[in-house]
């Protein structure tokens, strides 16, 4: 295990928190399980009240080195988490960085799945939109008509061609995360899902959507609300605006990147 730590990771799970104590235990013990050489797990909280920045502290103190977390106490907001965490990530030298959120709604086994995918692309997107993809079953008519709608709306505005546009499961190579670079992001929330799959598709990077089931959170409260996806539409145009001179970039070009 000491080795582990000494090497760097070739797999960075990014996870960021807020108010999820209740899930974070079980979602860390099933994910430092996974049959995956060289892996890390970053916390990423955002000073949550419930302490589970604090329950995260005592899991890394028991990983011998696997967990890592980083107590964010500047502006909140679920896009500048994830920046943070690909900076920390990619500063680590991980090969391979997958994010995912804390509720348990993506299944820890499938990020075995997203990773072997980038065997053969740049971003493997866990996909509720696609053939073999589901939601949970106890989700009422108006939940999943506001879902397909607001996925729809995006793929509108952005041209995108990722069927689950809003998406928040994802392994991305370092090549292709280097690429997008944690600093060009700038959506503080939600919106950097849309973002991210925007500068993938502009940078030309392969993007490949692999099936999963969308569960419903094991615990505590979504902060998913009607209000976040009102502002999350209406930034959708201001992101294209944004990213509009940014041109395709070849895969050789992301292929030699890999090799520098």
């Amino acid at each position: 295990m000491a080795e582990n730590s000494r090497r760097p990771p070739r797999v960075v799970i990014l996870v960021p928190t807020y108010n999820e104590a209740g899930n974070l235990p079980v979602l860390a013990g099933a994910l430092l399980a996974l049959p995956l050489p060289g892996l890390r797990l970053l916390i990423v909280d955002d000073a949550s009240p419930d302490g589970t920045g604090q329950r995260a502290d005592e899991l890394a103190a028991a990983s011998e080195g696997r967990l890592s977390i980083l107590h964010r106490t500047g502006p909140k907001g679920l896009g500048l988490a994830y920046r943070d965490g690909f900076r920390w990530a990619l500063d680590q030298g991980a090969e391979a960085i997958v994010q995912m959120d804390a509720d348990l709604s993506h299944a820890p086994a499938d990020v075995l799945r997203l990773v072997a995918e980038l065997e053969t692309c740049d971003v493997a997107v866990g996909s509720r939109y696609v053939a073999g993809g589901q939601t949970d079953e106890h989700w009422g008519r108006g939940r999943l008509a506001l879902s397909r709608s607001a996925n729809h709306l995006s793929r509108l505005v952005l041209g995108l061609k990722t069927r689950d546009a809003t998406a928040g499961f994802k392994a991305w190579r370092r090549s292709a995360l280097e690429a997008v670079g944690p600093g060009r992001i700038r959506s503080k929330g939600y919106l950097i899902q849309e973002e991210t799959a925007f500068l993938s598709q502009r940078l030309g990077l392969r993007v490949h959507e692999v099936p999963i089931l969308f569960a419903d959170r094991r615990a505590g409260r979504s902060k998913m609300t009607m209000r976040i996806k009102l502002e999350a539409a209406a930034g959708l145009l201001r992101l294209r605006l944004r990213h509009r001179r940014i041109g395709a970039r070849s895969t050789r070009d992301v292929r030699e990147a890999e090799r520098t």
